[in-house]
């Protein structure tokens, strides 16, 4: 069989993923504060990006402005200087030489202020009381024009656990020696407070006694805040009871069997401990005051709070009202003006016109990512309209495959719109994800129920309960079968454990021992 070489045209589709491509999907799953940090690098490499002032808006909004450009003002616009005016009074007999108040007069009918002639030499009045500079508008530092206070002047800086044990140390240790070793476990503490290293393992890393490290340990845990230093939850516990003179024997049997206490097992707990119901629920309260993770008080993270992406209002015509939140949209602008004048000189050409091409790039990507989101958010509220208007109980089932096809999108597009964006509605503050739960087949064929609802309604079944009636796992399974959700028993318990609610038995001894006590 000969060999031959042939020429075949072939035509073929192909998905290619290029860099700003995979940009753009990357965009969609960013948050607020990532969208930010990012345009905030694209406009610090590109110098035809830039970032809209106040100046800007409020000209887009009277009069509009340049595609993408700031507005300019004409170069012969006529501007009110107030020359006219001047002249009048200086035309006047303003100048009087023997009256004693001449330059009082002077100050007055020219609007000028001669108490310092050099402002900037002089050193700017702080505010005293800036809580109090909106009630007094003499305060120094309340003028127009002037720089106003730093906020961060009068805030008192935060101080970490380790600096307030450090500060107590001197107090509890006076030997130099002792420090040495308290330093070495404070170092070892958790951000609960609790002590995470062995007496034996800084013994031997610090070349010291095991007795002088428990020596150590047992001045520790009398510092502030009660409760530190301890190795486990009993001994910490302890440690805050023996400070407020309440570590009796009875109250020593009951922090020492813990996992009695976690299974409601009251009728034991009074055996070991040889006190009534009454004196063992008045222990349990007092319990329930200490402080489980005394070093949590002092952690340094910063709470960043949720601004939604999408706001839901109810229209004037009953419907519903579905908007982009426009403090979660950056605009960036692109600055055509400077692009002409510099691109004319020839010099870098090609290095500005990539930059044009990265910016223009960015503001459709900014575009696109806002409609897409408008999409999503859209279906989300046509889908669930009955939540909006009657509550958690008529949340519908809703997978992303549902949306992705009434908006005619991919399900990995609407998973990543989805993710880490948030909607207001008249109902509260909701995760896009929310909206998504499984479907529970109903019973004989009627409508399926979402997982969201299901689990609120067990929720709400137990919290309506008496002491004398409390339900079961199977008896909520048939009060669920009653009312059309064909639910098995273990998804009820795997839905009732989720949720951090004791099993029946649990509850029961609970509700009666407070019963009791509450003389019902």
């Amino acid at each position: 069989m000969a060999l031959s070489a042939n020429l075949f045209l072939r035509q073929n589709q192909s998905l290619v993923m290029t860099p700003q491509l995979m940009q753009s999907i990357q965009l969609l799953q960013m948050t607020h504060l990532e969208l930010t940090q990012f345009i905030a690098q694209e406009v610090e490499k590109n110098p035809l990006l830039e970032l809209p002032s106040n100046d800007t808006e409020m000209g887009n909004e009277r009069g509009g402005a340049e595609d993408e450009t700031y507005p300019h003002q004409a170069a012969d616009e006529p501007q009110d200087d107030g020359y006219d005016s001047r002249a009048e009074i200086l035309s006047g007999d303003w100048y009087e030489s023997g009256n004693s108040a001449g330059a009082s007069r002077l100050s007055d009918e020219l609007d000028a202020n001669y108490a310092n002639v050099f402002p900037d030499d002089g050193v700017p009045q702080r505010a005293d009381a800036p809580e109090l500079i909106s009630q007094w508008k003499s305060m120094p530092g309340n003028g127009e024009g002037t720089d106003s206070y730093d906020l961060d002047d009068f805030v008192a800086g935060q101080i970490s656990l380790r600096d307030h044990l450090a500060q107590q140390l001197p107090f509890v240790l006076p030997e130099m020696a002792d420090r040495l070793i308290a330093q070495h476990l404070v170092d070892q503490l958790d951000e609960a407070g609790y002590l995470q290293g062995d007496a034996i393992e800084a013994a031997d890393r610090l070349g010291a006694s095991v007795h002088d490290v428990e020596r150590v340990i047992v001045a520790l845990q009398t510092l502030d805040p009660p409760g530190v230093f301890a190795r486990n939850l009993a001994e910490c516990l302890a440690i805050q009871l023996r400070q407020k003179d309440r570590f009796d024997p009875a109250m020593q049997a009951l922090v020492s069997n813990l996992e009695l206490l976690a299974r409601r097992d009251f009728s034991t707990l009074k055996r070991l401990c040889g006190v009534d119901e009454e004196d063992l629920l008045d222990m349990l309260g007092e319990i329930r005051q200490l402080n489980p993770k005394p070093g949590a008080g002092f952690e340094t993270g910063m709470s960043e709070a949720i601004m939604p992406d999408v706001v839901v209002r109810v229209g004037s015509d009953g419907g519903w009202v579905v908007e982009l939140n426009p403090d979660t949209l950056p605009r960036v602008l692109v600055n055509q003006a400077y692009f002409a004048k510099v691109s004319k000189s020839g010099d870098d050409h090609a290095f500005l016109s990539e930059c044009l091409q990265t910016a223009n790039w960015l503001t459709r990507s900014l575009d696109q990512r806002a409609k897409t989101i408008m999409k999503v958010a859209s279906e989300i509220v046509r889908q669930q309209d009955a939540f909006l208007m009657h509550g958690v109980d008529y949340l519908r089932p809703l997978n992303l495959k549902t949306v992705a096809d009434a908006i005619k999108m991919h399900e990995s597009t609407v998973s990543r719109v989805t993710s880490n964006k948030y909607m207001l509605t008249p109902r509260g503050l909701f995760e896009l994800k929310y909206f998504f739960s499984v479907s529970i087949s109903a019973v004989e064929g009627g409508d399926s129920h979402s997982a969201e609802a299901v689990r609120h309604k067990i929720r709400t079944l137990i919290m309506q309960e008496s002491p004398d009636a409390v339900l079961s796992d199977d008896d909520i399974v048939d009060i669920l079968k009653k009312g059309g959700v064909d639910l098995a028993r273990r998804t009820v318990a795997k839905y009732r454990e989720a949720m951090n609610i004791a099993s029946s038995v649990q509850r029961r001894r609970e509700k009666r021992a407070l019963a009791k006590v509450a003389g019902f």
